[in-house]
């Protein structure tokens, strides 16, 4: 096979393509060319002889692994090879792995992956069979918890040893019978793909020796990212020969909140001694001033490798730094600059993205694209305004704007819940039809009739009357509409929604939080219109005809500007980006402040570090002064990163409160 040309790659991409044999280290800082370094490597081994399925090559995403592969064979110019490497993510490797050898452990060959559906009923029946009522744990939080503990490699008979609260020792009771009830089935979940296959590393050394034997070199992409049990896969997997690759960045590891543990790229060389460590470098992807503020920002974590992006392109505008009275302004000014960039300056607006820390800042972006008429595409995350408790309440304000949306109180008449069932509901709903009626007029013929009880018909005309109140007062009232609407959640007692629908305490906090959005969306309306009314309110806040997909290559291929938190942009790059809300309890997040510990401020630091280096050619870093919590102002103080990216101290005010989060 003739040579490859080499000649493209800077002479660290170079040192790692033709670096063969041994454990190696390709530290890939952001917009470093990884994907060119792994693919020319594949291409470089089976050129020097090896066999293309002697070698495999791990990822995190179908995508990922399918573009792998393409460039690979592209490079080689063998498209109708039938050998091929053996690209795939880490589950499509364990899948592979089981249906050869998980008859080991009692299961069939052909087993069946259970779906989130499928989990959630095998999580109810488990839960019941162990005598733990809804109340106390549903099968959405079950299975929550089963699956930290399998992300961390704990099986159900370990599961009583990790427990930390009650409702842990109720799910750790659960999870044994969760995983029996599954394997009496024949079937695994999606977290069971890697965790049987470690058992079966760990427990049956004739098993793992024969997926030794299949593979002479091991390559894993985006290492910073794996958790417990996929890195102990991959060190057993290269045990006898140590030909491993492994493609990462430190500075971009954010993902510890899913089991992600950086300590194990942090650590390679101790688990792996004698490894090669080569440092890509050169960014292609960022201005020098963009990179300049990125590389200040990330050396304040003590927790990394000495690195430095170098960057090879000038600054033709500076990065800014913008500062606003409150989030409304914020997102006013942003976007009427992006309106001008789109109409003016024929920026496409799929080439600008805001970026932000949080699923509840978009709201007043949002807003404000869709006063402007703006494109805008949600990615990675769900609107706001299509969030269970956000659609809870605006069918609330939409019963009250319209007596007759029969629609919005069928949502609603029950939730919370106020002793009104799904008979009498349905029962009620029936006599209106035949009566050609609305909800509400139907009641009293239905308690004629038989239809309901006294105490159910009671309870109808009790929020029946619980709606005509608030009806007169948005009309009356009209200017006093956010705390209106803020008086209205505490009358129906929302919270205890959100505590039906979440146990844990973090879940639901951030419902609350998104409540509060819903009341400060309402105070900025009241604010900025001339004849605030519900009615005007409820219009302005309609979402039009587009409709969310869950897929992030399909929103990312809309032609709008994109809207995304920093998790989900990791791994993109567009040419104009605003980084909204540099706030402290924003960015770095209020629970990172709190929980106080370095390792938590490090990746808050982190995913700050990647919002900066998505940006190609314009940045701009916003934060407000003041941000709305239940309608009322409170004041923000700007993030210490800010001062960290632009190598000043941190004001007094600043520095007193991070030291007395730390305390």
């Amino acid at each position: 096979m003739p040579a490859l040309d080499l000649s493209t790659l800077n002479p660290p991409q170079r040192d790692a393509v033709t670096t063969q044999h041994g454990p190696l280290l390709v530290l890939a800082g952001a917009g470093t060319g990884k994907t060119r370094v792994i693919t020319f490597r594949i291409a470089e081994l089976i050129r020097r002889g090896v066999s293309p399925e002697r070698i495999l090559s791990v990822t995190f995403t179908n995508k990922a692994a399918k573009e792998m592969l393409e460039r690979a064979t592209h490079l080689l110019g063998n498209k109708g090879a039938r050998k091929k490497p053996v690209i795939s993510t880490f589950h499509s490797l364990c899948v592979r792995i089981l249906r050869e050898e998980i008859e080991t452990l009692g299961y069939p060959s052909r087993f069946a992956i259970y779906d989130r559906g499928d989990q959630e009923s095998a999580a109810r029946t488990a839960l019941r069979e162990v005598r733990v009522a809804d109340k106390a744990m549903r099968p959405p939080d079950l299975l929550n918890v089963i699956s930290k503990w399998k992300m961390a490699g704990i099986p159900p008979e370990r599961a009583a040893d990790f427990v930390e609260n009650d409702q842990e020792f109720l799910a750790a009771v659960a999870y044994r019978k969760y995983q029996k009830n599954l394997r009496s089935s024949g079937a695994v979940d999606f977290d069971d793909l890697l965790l049987l296959t470690d058992h079966l590393f760990q427990t049956n050394p004739e098993v793992l020796k024969r997926q030794q034997q299949k593979f002479d070199y091991v390559q894993v992409d985006e290492y910073q990212d794996t958790n417990g049990v996929q890195f102990r896969l991959v060190e057993a997997l290269v045990a006898p020969h140590k030909n491993l690759c492994v493609v990462g960045d430190d500075d971009q590891s954010i993902y510890g909140w899913r089991g992600a543990e950086v300590e194990h790229i942090l650590g390679f060389d101790r688990h792996f001694p004698g490894a090669k460590v080569v440092r890509l470098e050169n960014n292609y992807r960022c201005t020098d001033q963009i990179l300049d503020l990125a590389n200040r920002l990330v050396k304040h974590n003590v927790g990394r490798y000495d690195k430095t992006l170098i960057a090879h392109k000038s600054s033709e505008h500076p990065v800014r730094f913008a500062e606003f009275e409150s989030e409304v302004e914020e997102a006013e000014k942003l976007v009427a600059e992006i309106k001008y960039l789109i109409e003016e300056k024929n920026f496409p607006a799929s080439s600008i993205a805001i970026l932000f820390r949080t699923n509840e800042q978009p709201r007043v972006f949002e807003t404000e694209l869709r006063r402007m008429d703006i494109p805008y595409v949600l990615v990675g995350s769900q609107s706001f305004f299509d969030k269970k408790e956000v659609r809870d309440l605006m069918a609330y304000l939409k019963a009250l704007a319209f007596p007759q949306d029969d629609i919005s109180l069928m949502r609603i008449i029950n939730t919370p819940t106020r002793g009104i069932g799904a008979s009498t509901v349905e029962k009620i709903s029936t006599r209106a039809v035949q009566q050609g009626s609305h909800f509400f007029e139907a009641v009293d013929t239905s308690l004629k009739a038989g239809d309901i009880s006294q105490k159910a018909a009671d309870s109808v005309r009790s929020f029946q009357r619980l709606l005509e109140t608030f009806r007169g007062r948005t009309q009356s009232e009209v200017h006093r509409l956010s705390d209106l609407v803020h008086e209205l959640i505490k009358t129906i007692d929302y919270d205890s929604e959100i505590c039906r629908q979440y146990k844990d305490e973090a879940q639901q906090i951030a419902r609350k939080e998104v409540l509060e959005g819903l009341v400060s969306s309402v105070s900025d309306y009241v604010q900025q219109a001339e004849k605030p009314s519900l009615y005007e309110f409820i219009e302005n806040s309609a979402l039009g005809a587009r409709d969310d997909e869950s897929n992030k290559e399909d929103l990312l291929s809309g032609q709008g500007v994109k809207l995304m938190t920093l998790h989900s942009a990791k791994g993109l790059e567009f040419p104009w980006v605003y980084l909204v809300g540099l706030e402290e309890g924003y960015l770095p997040h209020r629970r990172s402040v709190e929980d106080g510990s370095r390792k938590a401020i490090e990746e808050e630091r982190r995913l700050a570090y990647v919002g900066i280096t998505r940006a190609k050619d314009y940045l701009t870093i916003s934060r407000a002064g003041t941000r709305k919590k239940w309608g009322k102002k409170r004041l923000s103080l700007p993030s210490r990163f800010l001062h960290e990216m632009k190598g000043e101290t941190a004001p007094p005010e600043v520095a007193a409160a991070i030291a007395f989060a730390e305390d």
